[in-house]
């Protein structure tokens, strides 16, 4: 029997989602399918919409069996880090990863991670980078100068389609790959029913607007009861953080080389708001999304060396039976600890660090700290 693992965010889950899981369970009868997920926050460096444990019940009332939550220093990596974090985790018990793909096919996604991997690109990718281009854009001219196909790396989904491809390879995983297509537009702030984007059904829920039937019917009441979460109703808590960090505090940054964190002291302690701060910062080599991951891990309290390294263990956020199941064949991989086992240390006050300082991003009042982990398991028959 297959398990199937999706490496995903549902922020928040919505029909494109339900489409995938559906599309699994056909292709694979009988199967268990493991969804990581981001917790407190998501990859593009913001607080995930809604709390971990109600995107967790999202999943599991509609196809999951076993929702883990990726740990926070692999949720808030770059996408090759997103990717390899998500993979070293479901290597040990998942025998097909499933991911959305806009054009890529098996084929073509493993040829291009092949090519990212190859000497070649290693020695051309340093000439394009010293131009002062992106890594992104660096990455493009680096391919085709080599002669490889760039066309992967246009859209999100391809891109990270191709990380998931690369850790796979340099990991020596036995994981298949099965890439389903995705329809429409992954950032569309545009309504489509067929296709929905998170950027919409995010945008829309905040604003007030019609949301509802872009996801699946049953979560409808769960969602309207959720306390919604945002970047700008914490914005004045990320200030006080800024603001009060030394100068070895930004060196010691993920991402913050080459004199960059000279710019963020500067701009955190001359801007009056976190966008003004990251437009001071900005430049074309490095990209927006890099610059709020940047902002969010100050704020978080997470330093270049804690966020490349291993994370210990990876929690458990919700089952079914057959999840259960799963759950126990993988702590005989040694990837999760034992009932009852304290998880302690250095990872596990990050953890709760990085729970307690989510409930500032609400709407409402804030929450009290430690309420996330008492919401941590949801268990369904």
């Amino acid at each position: 029997m297959h398990t199937v693992g999706i490496i995903c965010e549902y922020n928040p889950f919505h029909l494109g989602h339900r489409k995938q899981l559906d599309t699994v369970r056909d292709k694979f009868p009988g199967c268990t399918i493991v969804c990581l997920m981001s917790g407190s926050y998501v990859q593009r460096g913001e607080p995930a919409i809604f709390d971990k444990a109600v995107r967790a019940e999202a999943a599991l009332e509609n196809g999951a069996d076993l929702v883990l939550e990726l740990p926070v220093t692999y949720a808030l990596s770059s996408a090759e880090g997103f990717a390899a974090g998500g993979v070293s985790i479901l290597s040990g018990f998942c025998d097909t990863l499933c991911f959305g793909a806009e054009s890529g096919t098996r084929e073509s996604l493993l040829a291009t991670a092949q090519a990212l991997l190859g000497s070649e690109f290693r020695e051309a990718l340093p000439r394009f980078l010293a131009l002062g281009l992106s890594f992104p854009a660096a990455r493009e001219r680096a391919l085709a100068e080599i002669g490889a196909d760039t066309s992967l790396l246009q859209k999100s989904n391809d891109i990270l389609a191709v990380e998931y491809c690369k850790a796979i390879l340099c990991q020596n995983s036995m994981l298949e790959i099965f890439p389903i297509p995705r329809g429409g537009d992954y950032a569309s702030t545009a309504p489509d029913a067929e296709n929905p984007s998170a950027t919409f059904v995010r945008a829309a829920i905040r604003a007030g607007a019609q949301w509802e039937a872009y996801v699946p019917e049953n979560l409808r009441a769960l969602y309207a009861r959720a306390e919604i979460h945002d970047f700008p109703a914490g914005e004045r808590a990320v200030l006080g953080q800024l603001r009060r960090m030394r100068e070895e505090d930004y060196r010691l940054l993920s991402g913050c080389g080459e004199g960059l964190w000279r710019k963020w002291y500067a701009a955190a302690h001359s801007c009056a708001g976190t966008e003004e701060i990251l437009a001071a910062v900005k430049s074309k080599r490095y990209t927006r999304t890099r610059l709020q991951r940047t902002m969010l891990c100050a704020y978080l309290g997470i330093g270049e060396q804690q966020l490349h390294s291993p994370a210990p263990w990876c929690r458990c956020l919700g089952f079914t039976a057959a999840g259960r199941e799963a759950l126990k064949a993988a702590r005989l991989h040694g990837s999760f600890p034992n009932e009852g086992e304290k998880m302690e240390g250095d990872y596990a006050l990050l953890e709760q660090r990085c729970d307690d300082l989510y409930s500032l991003f609400v709407r409402s009042a804030p929450g009290a700290p430690g309420q996330t982990a008492k919401r941590r398991v949801n268990v369904k028959p």
